[in-house]
């Protein structure tokens, strides 16, 4: 189903206000106690953020990447943490939809619409980040199962989630490296919602990004059925977590846009508060360079953005068009929340300005879904194969 402009105006609106009524007056609190926003999720819920980009055959709400991002930047802009929770979610729907099997479509799908399933991306090693090549996770079949071994590290939604599609290596011989590897479908919790025999999970404690569940998962000979296996074939499992991951980097993308213009916001309104030498320090030339700064940089971050959403929605190719708006707008992220705090002075290392929230939170945007470093050799690499002589 397509969208038209005034039901996406409605449906932002919508979120907008939700998320300053409620995530704003609870984000310091549920982010200095480190603590789960389980009410906040119950409200994601039933608002079907779980089931945002899910299709509507699936019970989903179908939004294409375009209103999809732009919710992520209105929900970033208040506080960046809990878009991390459908984000990690959804690329593990999408990986699904896309690749999996129908009876995987149908027995998934459905309870991840509705946030029965809450799902995350198990890839990242100890030993293995942006070099997925890399994991040594392995899936031996034995009978009617998979049995896995290795350890996942930095996983979302792997303590309070209960389900995860976790890339391992089928062929640890194949070269090349991705052709071995494989993509599954795991429930991690039992019906009581303890960790099934076999995994072990741990949460991390964080510099920032609290509050969001952020685990070691350790599997020790842990079976999974066959009929796991995402699109029921060994050795695919690279090529579909590199398709989720391209709507991942717009969502990462847009909550680099949304710290940023959540920064400024905050800075606009500080320099019209705080007074130096007689007058409001917005009328400090030197504070007005900053904010002039800031404020180019979100709206080209958001021009970005919405030129990748567009291709992916189109269904073209958009991985540089995906790499250039996850590094600028993660990057523009980080500048606007570090010149706020300039702005904010003395008071931005205080715990009762959220600001010292966005600073803390923005890094992770720039190192998540594949370092800023690597979008810029992706962005390279594309602009070469584009453009041969």
């Amino acid at each position: 189903m397509a969208y038209s402009p005034e039901d996406q105006a409605a449906v932002l609106d919508m979120i907008r206000k939700w998320a300053d009524r409620e995530l704003r007056p609870v984000a310091d609190s549920y982010d200095q106690d480190d603590a789960y926003p389980a009410q906040v999720v119950e409200q994601m819920k039933e608002m079907g953020l779980f089931g945002a980009t899910i299709g509507e055959a699936y019970g989903g709400l179908g939004l294409g990447a375009g209103i999809y991002s732009r919710i992520v930047r209105e929900v970033a802009g208040v506080w960046m943490a809990p878009s991390g929770i459908f984000n990690s979610h959804l690329i593990m729907a999408s990986a699904l939809e896309r690749g999996g099997t129908e009876a995987q479509r149908e027995a998934w799908l459905p309870r991840m619409a509705t946030g029965e399933l809450r799902g995350g991306i198990a890839l990242t090693e100890p030993n293995a980040g942006t070099d997925l090549q890399a994991i040594r996770t392995t899936a031996r079949r034995d009978g009617d199962d998979y049995v896995l071994n290795g350890a996942k590290m930095w996983i979302t939604n792997a303590l309070n989630g209960n389900a995860l599609a976790v890339l391992t290596k089928t062929d640890p011989e194949a070269q090349p490296c991705h052709k071995g590897m494989s993509l599954f479908a795991v429930e991690t919790k039992d019906a009581d919602g303890n960790p099934k025999p076999g995994i072990r999970i741990s949460k991390l404690k964080k510099v920032g990004y609290k509050a969001i569940d952020t685990c070691e998962v350790v599997f020790e000979d842990f079976r999974v059925p066959a009929a796991n296996l995402i699109g029921g074939v060994e050795g695919r499992g690279f090529q579909h977590t590199v398709g989720g991951l391209e709507l991942g980097r717009i969502n990462v993308a847009a909550r680099g846009a949304g710290i940023a213009q959540g920064a400024l916001q905050l800075a606009v309104r500080y320099a019209q508060e705080r007074e130096t030498f007689g007058k409001p320090i917005c009328e400090h030339q030197a504070i007005q360079l900053k904010l002039g700064e800031m404020a180019t940089k979100v709206e080209a971050a958001g021009l970005l953005i919405d030129q990748a959403a567009s291709k992916y929605d189109a269904g073209e190719r958009c991985d540089m068009e995906a790499g250039m708006a996850k590094y600028f707008a993660t990057e523009a992220g980080f500048y606007c929340a570090e010149e706020a705090m300039r702005i904010f002075g003395g008071y931005s290392y205080s715990m009762e300005y959220p600001i010292q929230r966005y600073y803390r939170d923005a890094m992770l945007m720039c190192i998540g879904e594949g370092t800023n470093e690597m979008q810029r050799i992706i962005v390279a690499k594309q602009l070469i194969e584009r453009n041969r002589i």
